[in-house]
C-alpha cells in the first residue's frame, strides 16, 4: 500500500509538471487516471456509498459547500465530503457497518440521522436535508474570508478574495496583478494568459466603459470573487481568443435594513481617493439596494524613448487627473416561490483632465528641439438599464429567464495641441472628438435537469451595437464614423454526472452583421454565420483528485479602436489609426487541469494549447507624410499558435502563516509588420507571483507580496524583467465590523516598464508610474446581519448582474 501511494504521489508531480500538449501526453495523462482507479486497496470490505441533497428549509433553495460527515459509533469519522453548486453530495468507499451522517453549514442548526451500510443495502439515499437557520447566532455576524483561495471548477477558475488580497491595494487595478494568469501593463490594459483579448464582465454582464478605466473605479472591498473562464462553454459569447474574466462584487440580501462603508487613500507624489457606500434593505417580498462609489484621481506617469541611429531622444510626462461617480439602483419583488421580477440602472460618471508633455530632444547641436503641450478635457457618462424575470417550474432547477439589457455611451473630448522649436513648420490645433455608443442586449435562457443526473440548458441571444464616432479639428479634415454591427445566436448544452465521471457538450450558432461608414462611404460590410462548438470532461476519483479537459472555439471580433480611421492619438513623430478592413479571427483551444486538495490547502495545476486563424497583430510602417514619421495601426496576419502552463496553490504552514502562490508560462509566435518587411518571433511569457498572510492576533494581520516578470521578446521590442514587493497589515475592531488597514506598495521602487528595440529604429526607453505608493484604507459594516439567502434572479450563481458597484 504504501508503494502504491508513493506512486500516486509521484504521478500526480508528473501531472503538475508538465509542458505541452500533445496526443502522448494526453495518452498519458489518462493512463495515470486508471493508474489511480486500480490503486485503491483490495482487502478492505468497501461497499458503500451514500448520496442526498442539501436545501435551505425556509427558501428550499440548494446549499453548497456544506460538510457531510459520516461518524461511526466511537465518533470517529470514516469519510466525508461537500455539497456542489445545487446542494448534491455522494460519498463512495464506505465500509460496511452503522453510522451516523451529520450536516453542517455556518448559521443552521446542525442535521443528524443514522444510517447503515449492508451487502443488501449497499446504495443509501439520504434523501432531501433539509437545514433550518439559527438565527440567533446570525445576529450582527459577517463573514469574511481570511485568506485568499482557488478552487478549479468544470468550466472555470474561482479565486475567492480573502482579506489578504483586498489589503494589498485600492482598486480592483492595483489588486489584478495578484491574480493567477492575469497580468496589467503600465498602462492598465489588462492580459489573460499574457493575451489582451480577453472579454471583462462585471457580474456576469459587459461593459461599454474601457476596461482600464472600469478596473480603477471599483473598490477593491468590493470585490468577492474573480472567475478565470479561459474555456466558455457554448452559453457564452464566444467573443475573446483568451478567454473571459468575471468579477463578482459582494451582493447583500439580509433580512432588513444593512450596509457597508468603505474608505481608501493611495498617495505618492499625489493623493487617490475612493469611497463606496453599499446599502440593502429586504422586507417581505422585496429586496431594494442602492449603491454609490467614487475615485479622485491625480497620477503622475512618464517615460523616455531613446533613437540610437538619429541620436535622439523623446520625453514624455502626463499628469491625468481624474473624476468618477458610479451609481446603482436596483429592486427585486419576489412575486411567489416561482415567479420573480428584478430592474435596476446603474450610472457612471467620469471627467478626465490630462496634460501632458513630449519633448524631443536632440543631441546633435544644428538641430532644433522640439516641444509638444497637450491638455485633454474629457468626459462620458455610461448608461444601464436592466430588466430581468424568471420562472421556476416545480420541478428542482426547471426554469426559464428572459433579461434584457440596453447600455449607453456618451464621451466627449477637447484636445489642444501645442507646439514650439524645431523648423517652425509644426502648427499648434484643437481637437474635438463626440463618440456615442448603444447596445441592446436580450437573453433567453431555459434549464430543465431531466434526471438526478442529466441537465439540458437551450438559449436564444440577440446583440444589436450602434456606434457614432465625429471628429472635428481645426488643422485636420472633418470626419465621421458609423459602426454598426448586429449578432443572432441560439444555444445549446447538455450535460450528465455519473459517481466519479461528468461531461457536458455545447453549440452555439451565431450570425454576424457588421456594417462601417466613413464620411458617407461604406469602407467595409460582412455577414458570417459560425458555429462554436465546446466539450467538458471531469473525472473526480476521490476527494482531494480532480482532473478536467475542455475545448472550446472562439472568435475576436476587431474593437472599436482597431477599425477606426480617425486617429486615436498622435505625437510629433507617431500618428495611431485604426483599419476599417480587419476581419475577425478565430481560435481553437483545448487544455487540461489537475487540482490536489491537501491536508492544509490545494494544488492547481493545467496546461494549454491554441490555434489561431487570421490573427490580428499591431503594426508599425513607417509615414510617407512625416519626416521619421510612422503609423501604428493594426492587420490580420497568417495563422498562429499558442501554449502554456499554469501552477498555483494554496497551503497554511501554521496557524498563523498562510501563503498562496502561482507560476505561469506563456509561448506564442508573434508577427507583424515593421518597416514593411515581414517579422516572426517566438515569445515565452514567465510570471511567478506569491502573498504570505501572518496572523499576530485575533485580529491583526500582515501581508507580504512578491511578484517577478521574466524578459519578453517581441515583434518591435524586447522587454526587460521585472519585480515589485508589497507589505501590508490589517486590523479589525469592533467584534469585526469594522476593519483599517495599510500597507505599502512596490517598496523598493522597482516597477517600472524597460525596452530596447532594433526595428524599424534601433531605440530604446523606460516608462514609469507612481508605483511607489501608502494606501490606507477603512472599512465598516453595520445592519441588522440576519442572513437569509434570496435567489435573486441568478445572482448567486454569477451569471447574471447583481448588487453592488455596477
Amino acid at each position: 500500500m504504501q508503494y502504491q501511494v508513493q506512486c500516486i504521489a509521484i504521478t500526480n508531480q508528473i501531472n503538475v509538471t508538465m509542458k505541452t500538449i500533445n496526443q502522448k501526453i494526453i495518452l498519458f495523462f489518462f493512463s495515470l487516471c486508471c493508474l489511480f482507479l486500480t490503486a485503491q486497496p483490495s482487502n478492505e470490505a468497501i461497499v458503500g456509498t451514500l448520496k442526498g441533497k442539501i436545501i435551505d428549509k425556509n427558501l428550499q433553495q440548494p446549499i453548497p459547500y456544506a460538510t457531510v460527515v459520516v461518524h461511526d459509533s466511537a465518533n470517529k469519522i470514516i469519510s466525508g465530503g461537500i455539497s456542489n453548486d445545487d446542494g448534491d453530495f455522494i460519498i463512495s468507499d464506505i465500509p460496511n457497518g452503522s453510522y451516523t451522517l451529520k450536516v453542517q453549514f455556518i448559521g443552521y442548526k446542525t442535521y443528524s440521522q443514522p444510517i447503515e451500510i449492508t451487502k443488501q443495502n449497499k446504495d443509501v439515499n439520504a434523501g432531501i436535508i433539509a437545514l433550518e437557520e439559527e438565527a440567533e447566532a446570525l445576529d450582527d455576524v459577517t463573514v469574511v474570508a481570511e485568506r485568499t483561495t482557488i478552487e478549479q471548477k468544470i468550466d472555470r477558475k474561482v479565486i475567492n478574495i480573502g482579506k489578504d488580497l483586498t489589503t494589498t491595494g485600492g482598486t480592483a487595478s492595483e489588486i489584478m496583478n495578484n491574480i493567477p494568469s492575469v497580468n496589467v501593463d503600465q498602462d492598465g490594459n489588462i492580459a489573460l494568459r499574457g493575451n489582451q483579448n480577453v472579454r471583462i464582465l462585471i457580474d456576469g454582464k459587459p461593459t461599454n466603459i474601457d476596461t482600464a478605466q472600469l478596473l480603477k473605479q471599483i473598490p477593491s472591498t468590493s470585490i468577492k470573487k474573480i472567475e478565470l473562464i479561459t474555456n466558455p462553454s457554448a452559453k457564452y459569447n464566444p467573443e475573446g481568443m483568451s478567454g473571459i474574466i468575471n468579477i463578482i462584487l459582494h451582493k447583500n440580501s439580509n433580512i432588513g435594513f444593512n450596509g457597508n462603508i468603505n474608505l481608501g487613500l493611495n498617495f505618492d507624489k499625489n493623493a487617490r481617493f475612493n469611497s463606496s457606500v453599499d446599502l440593502n434593505y429586504r422586507t417581505g417580498k422585496i429586496n431594494f439596494y442602492g449603491n454609490y462609489g467614487n475615485n479622485i484621481t491625480k497620477q503622475l506617469n512618464g517615460g523616455f524613448v531613446f533613437r540610437e541611429d538619429e541620436n535622439y531622444r523623446t520625453n514624455f510626462s502626463f499628469l491625468d487627473n481624474n473624476k468618477s461617480h458610479l451609481f446603482k439602483i436596483g429592486l427585486d419583488y419576489f412575486i411567489n416561490d416561482n415567479n420573480t421580477i428584478s430592474v435596476y440602472t446603474n450610472q457612471n460618471l467620469f471627467d478626465g483632465l490630462t496634460s501632458g508633455n513630449t519633448n524631443i530632444l536632440f543631441m546633435n547641436p544644428t538641430q532644433n528641439d522640439i516641444s509638444q503641450s497637450l491638455i485633454s478635457d474629457s468626459d462620458n457618462l455610461g448608461s444601464t438599464y436592466n430588466f430581468d424575470y424568471k420562472h421556476n417550474f416545480k420541478k428542482e432547477g426547471h426554469n426559464i429567464e428572459l433579461e434584457v439589457d440596453y447600455n449607453n455611451f456618451n464621451s466627449d473630448n477637447d484636445d489642444r495641441f501645442n507646439f514650439s522649436g524645431g523648423d517652425g513648420s509644426l502648427v499648434d490645433y484643437k481637437d474635438i472628438i463626440d463618440n456615442e455608443r448603444n447596445n441592446t442586449t436580450i437573453n433567453l435562457d431555459y434549464i430543465n435537469p431531466l434526471t438526478e443526473k442529466t441537465k439540458l440548458e437551450l438559449g436564444y441571444e440577440t446583440r444589436l451595437r450602434r456606434t457614432n464616432n465625429k471628429y472635428q479639428s481645426t488643422l485636420f479634415p472633418n470626419s465621421k464614423y458609423t459602426y454598426d454591427r448586429n449578432i443572432h445566436s441560439f444555444y445549446a448544452t447538455y450535460s450528465q454526472n455519473f459517481e466519479k465521471w461528468s461531461y457536458q457538450l455545447g453549440a452555439r450558432v451565431e450570425n454576424y452583421e457588421v456594417e462601417a461608414i466613413f464620411n458617407s462611404e461604406k469602407v467595409f460590410e460582412d455577414d458570417i454565420f459560425t458555429v462554436y462548438p465546446s466539450g467538458y470532461l471531469n473525472y473526480t476519483p476521490g476527494e482531494k483528485n480532480s482532473y478536467q479537459l475542455s475545448y472550446s472555439r472562439r472568435i475576436d471580433r476587431p474593437g472599436l479602436n482597431q477599425v477606426n480611421p480617425i486617429r486615436e492619438w498622435s505625437t510629433p513623430r507617431i500618428v495611431s489609426i485604426g483599419n476599417p478592413s480587419l476581419d475577425p479571427q478565430f481560435t481553437n483551444s483545448i487544455e487540461a487541469n489537475y487540482t490536489r486538495k491537501l491536508k492544509k490547502g490545494s494544488i492547481t495545476s493545467g496546461v494549454f494549447y491554441r490555434i489561431i486563424n487570421d490573427e490580428i497583430s499591431q503594426t508599425l510602417i513607417e509615414n510617407p507624410d512625416v519626416e521619421e514619421g510612422q503609423i501604428l495601426t493594426f492587420g490580420n496576419f497568417d495563422n498562429n499558435s499558442a501554449y502554456g502552463i499554469e501552477i498555483s496553490g494554496n497551503y497554511n504552514l501554521t496557524n498563523w502563516w498562510g501563503f498562496n502562490a502561482s507560476f505561469d508560462l506563456y509561448g506564442q509566435t508573434q508577427k507583424g509588420i515593421i518597416d514593411n518587411v515581414s517579422k516572426e518571433v517566438d515569445a515565452v511569457i514567465y510570471n511567478f507571483r506569491i502573498n504570505n498572510s501572518l496572523k499576530a492576533t485575533k485580529n491583526l494581520t500582515f501581508q507580504v507580496f512578491g511578484f517577478y516578470r521574466g524578459e519578453q521578446e517581441g515583434v518591435q521590442f524586447k522587454t526587460k524583467p521585472f519585480y515589485f514587493v508589497n507589505t501590508g497589515a490589517r486590523y479589525s475592531f469592533m467584534g469585526g465590523k469594522g476593519t483599517a488597514s495599510v500597507n505599502f506598495n512596490d517598496i523598493f521602487n522597482t516597477m517600472r516598464f524597460r525596452f530596447s528595440g532594433d526595428n524599424p529604429y534601433p531605440q530604446n526607453g523606460k516608462f514609469k508610474g507612481e508605483t511607489q505608493t501608502v494606501f490606507l484604507g477603512l472599512s465598516y459594516r453595520f445592519g441588522s446581519g440576519k442572513n437569509r439567502k434570496a435567489d435573486r434572479k441568478r445572482r448567486d450563481n454569477n451569471e447574471k448582474s447583481g448588487g453592488g458597484i455596477l
